[in-house]
């Protein structure tokens, strides 16, 4: 028989471990709102998200998605920190924004350390043309932009960048492979151009 003393050690014990529990399933169900950007495709979202492709056939079911491969930039989808993908609503979206806030404040300040690094590109006149249209059909000439394993501004390998992701990089290994692969950014957007991919 329990007496009253170990009765109420006991419902403290459980109530204290069902509330510890409870927190800690609270704090690790964050929501992110994930907003689709040029060059994003699902199977790079999953791979963001899971680190594999696993989850290209949930994200195109729970978001009406007909072809997996179209979708389009400013397109929403909410995944959970789990990685199970919710369509985008209001109510989904409001729970989400404290964790996308998070986010979003880390991005800004990795975004402001890489611009204060600085390289000098040697590309000008038609080159820098050339240099430009490419990276606008890459990234949008977005520096922070992702697909897969490609990065950045350029949609490099992310085994080329080295783990350096800063803007002076990105454009320092661009030039490089550009010349070691094509001679010149135009012969580079002209391969583009023919192939869709450089």
């Amino acid at each position: 028989m329990i007496s009253k003393k170990n009765f109420a050690k006991v419902s403290a014990t459980l109530g204290a471990v069902a509330l510890g529990v409870s927190a800690t399933a609270t704090a690790a169900n964050a929501d992110t709102i994930y907003t689709v950007q040029s060059g994003d495709t699902l199977s790079g979202i999953s791979y963001k998200f899971a680190k594999d492709n696993s989850m290209v056939n949930d994200l195109a079911k729970k978001n009406n998605i007909q072809d997996i491969n179209k979708i389009y930039v400013g397109q929403k989808l909410i995944i959970k920190s789990d990685g199970e993908i919710q369509e985008y609503n209001a109510q989904n979206a409001a729970n989400a924004n404290v964790a996308n806030n998070n986010t979003q404040a880390k991005q800004a300040a990795q975004a402001q350390s890489q611009a204060s690094q600085s390289y000098t590109s040697n590309a000008s006149g038609s080159e820098a043309a050339a240099k430009a249209w490419i990276a606008a059909r890459e990234s949008g000439g977005n520096y922070g932009a992702t697909n897969g394993q490609y990065i950045g501004k350029y949609q490099l390998s992310a085994s080329y960048l080295n783990g350096d992701y800063s803007a002076a990089n990105q454009e320092r290994v661009a030039d490089q492979y550009v010349a070691s692969r094509y001679g010149s950014w135009q012969n580079a957007q002209a391969h583009w151009q023919a192939n869709g991919w450089y």
